[in-house]
């Protein structure tokens, strides 16, 4: 099996030329394309025909990548690689922010792109595939369901993204206990690199937005100021 096999990936760019140079690396390395030069059009190809994989130049005319980001994370988990010509670490946190999976600064190596889908593909894949602990984790009214990738609160089901999944998780099989952001980075990308501290953060915020019942005073995911983050022992 190649890595393309059966993977359709969405090519999110305006210049006409990085765009046909992006397709023809990933077509050599067995992907299938389809693409778009502007945002509205990119949203309306991945409502018409799910994709497997997104590559999302920022600079977008119609709909800039930040708005498509948000959009086609309200309706899919899709990985999301950001193209940006930002070096910046401020706008790398805000693409983590939005949900992107990884980012690639503009100029790049094509090989180097294809590389990083491989890479993101696979841990999707073998995180699609691994065995689940059985074991449902009930706290605070949140019941997550390692099994059906699921998690209720008061009965209500909640839409996370699998980094928000995987941090409540690390964090509900261990009340009390106080993990710091880089011992929550190396469990939730795994072998996953350059993702610098304040993403940490970043998915903490968003999961307490999704699991607080008052954000601004969270009960449940507490801060330990200098260390961490951990699970209340008493939410």
């Amino acid at each position: 099996m190649t890595h393309g096999e059966s993977c359709s990936i969405l090519v999110v760019e305006d210049d006409p030329n990085i765009r046909a140079l992006i397709e023809t690396y990933l077509a050599s390395a067995g992907f299938q394309t389809v693409s778009a030069a502007d945002g509205r059009t990119a949203l309306e190809l991945a409502q018409d025909r799910p994709v497997d994989f997104v590559i999302l130049d920022l600079l977008l005319p119609e709909m800039d990548g930040w708005e498509v980001a948000r959009e086609l994370r309200r309706i899919s988990d899709v990985p999301i690689l950001i193209l940006t010509a930002q070096k910046d670490e401020i706008d790398r946190v805000a693409g983590f922010k939005v949900g992107a999976d990884d980012y690639v600064v503009k100029p790049f190596s094509p090989r180097e792109l294809v590389e990083r889908v491989k890479a993101i593909r696979r841990r999707s894949l073998a995180a699609a595939g691994a065995p689940k602990a059985s074991r449902v984790l009930r706290r605070g009214g949140l019941e997550l369901d390692p099994a059906r990738h699921v998690v209720t609160r008061d009965g209500e089901r909640l839409a996370l993204t699998r980094f928000e999944f995987r941090l409540l998780e690390i964090l509900m099989q261990a009340p009390g206990h106080v993990f710091s952001r880089q011992l929550l980075i190396e469990r939730i990308y795994e072998q996953e690199t350059a993702v610098v501290d304040r993403v940490v953060d970043v998915h903490v915020g968003k999961l307490r937005q999704k699991i607080e019942r008052d954000p601004a005073a969270p009960r449940l995911v507490c801060t330990v100021r200098g260390v961490g983050y951990c699970f209340s022992e008493d939410p």
